[in-house]
């Protein structure tokens, strides 16, 4: 079964990605995760590589690089190129999910099977 054509990204230009990450097909050494939340430090300046200038504009409010990606109609290993031009300039900040936390941050397990047998008494 063939992919539809009409998805983002699937009908560019190999040229047009090519010049787009200036001929770079692999991110930093500080590749970024899919749930990195990207936020916008400076305006985009005049003479701004439109790709890099559409970025800033879309997380002006924290975004996930893979919503920046789809926003982008480019694929996520372009835009994670993009991304790192933009955190060397220092135009944007990348906020890292918090893992989840450790077992002895976790709530009591008695005290939760006390709660959940209040509630079902209500």
């Amino acid at each position: 079964m063939n992919a539809p054509r009409n998805l983002p990204g699937w009908d560019e230009d190999p040229d047009r990605l090519y010049t787009v990450t200036k001929g770079r097909s692999r991110p930093p050494e500080h590749a970024f995760d899919l749930v990195t939340l990207i936020v916008t430090e400076q305006e985009p300046a005049p003479g701004m590589q439109s790709e890099h200038a559409r970025i800033l504009r879309l997380c002006e409010t924290p975004t996930a690089v893979v919503e920046v990606a789809a926003d982008l109609g480019l694929p996520v290993s372009v835009v994670r190129i993009l991304l790192g031009d933009l955190l060397e300039a220092g135009t944007i900040t990348a906020r890292h999910p918090r893992f989840a936390p450790t077992k002895a941050r976790l709530p009591d397990l008695d005290m939760l099977k006390q709660v959940l047998h209040g509630l079902q008494q209500l």
